[in-house]
């Protein structure tokens, strides 16, 4: 093999581990800005069961999480491609002198792709795990909240429902006692009604059975009422002979 071949592999051997390293560090940055957008998009899931929060503000942290997965998964896939470039160069005939050094040079790029992906792949889990949670959450929340204001309402209304029922309560029993006393004053007014008509029955069989005592009563009525006549003549002409002398 010449050397300029050679020289040529090299370097294309170490664009490959120019290329990896970069798309690792850039892994290792976009990492650690994910799992902290994760952090504080959960943290604002938690402040929204407390104060509502803008939905301008939660749809910008949606966008931001779609670009910054798809920019991993991106990423993730174009350093597998650069490893499986390094992985086909290792069994370059050229490279068959340097393939122990090769080899481990590759297996821990491969180890550090490997740990990406596992970091990427678990954060990415637990963050949908936990807004599925704040979700699930929100919803029993929002659930309750509704069922405690339709609760408010059926609880007004009942209220009122009761209100009227005791109105209509009381006032069935004002006119229960109303009736009560109409008819006490009835059965009152009938039984002196009765009395009275025993009273005058048994006055009017007095009176057939003795018609001597009715006509002896009769009698005095009549003295009493003569009596009367006279001594009011007797005054009329006393007074009429008291006056004449008076003025002569």
């Amino acid at each position: 093999m010449s050397t300029t071949h050679m020289a040529a592999s090299s370097n294309y051997w170490e664009d490959l581990r120019k290329h990896a390293r970069q798309l690792e560090n850039e892994l290792d940055l976009k990492l650690v800005s994910f799992s902290k957008l994760c952090t504080s998009y959960s943290s604002s899931n938690q402040d929204q069961r407390t104060r509502d929060r803008s939905e301008s503000v939660s749809s910008s942290q949606d966008s931001m999480l779609v670009v910054m997965t798809t920019e991993l998964e991106q990423l993730l896939a174009s350093l597998t491609v650069v490893n499986d470039q390094m992985a086909e160069y290792t069994h370059t005939p050229g490279a068959s002198s340097h393939n122990a050094g090769l080899m481990h040079t590759l297996q821990r790029h491969r180890d550090i792709l490997q740990d990406y992906t596992h970091e990427f792949h678990k954060t990415k889990s637990n963050f949908f795990s936990l807004r599925e949670r704040e979700d699930l959450l929100g919803s029993i929340h929002r659930d309750i909240e509704s069922y405690k204001s339709s609760s408010g309402v059926n609880n007004r209304k009942t209220e009122l429902f009761l209100k009227e029922h005791e109105h209509l309560k009381n006032s069935n029993s004002l006119i229960d006692n109303a009736i009560s006393i109409a008819m006490a004053t009835k059965e009152n007014m009938t039984f002196q009604r009765g009395m009275f008509k025993s009273i005058q029955t048994r006055v009017t069989t007095l009176a057939n059975r003795f018609p001597a005592i009715n006509g002896l009563i009769q009698k005095i009525n009549l003295r009493k009422r003569r009596d009367s006549i006279i001594l009011g003549a007797v005054i009329g002409i006393c007074t009429i002979l008291l006056l004449l002398y008076t003025f002569h």
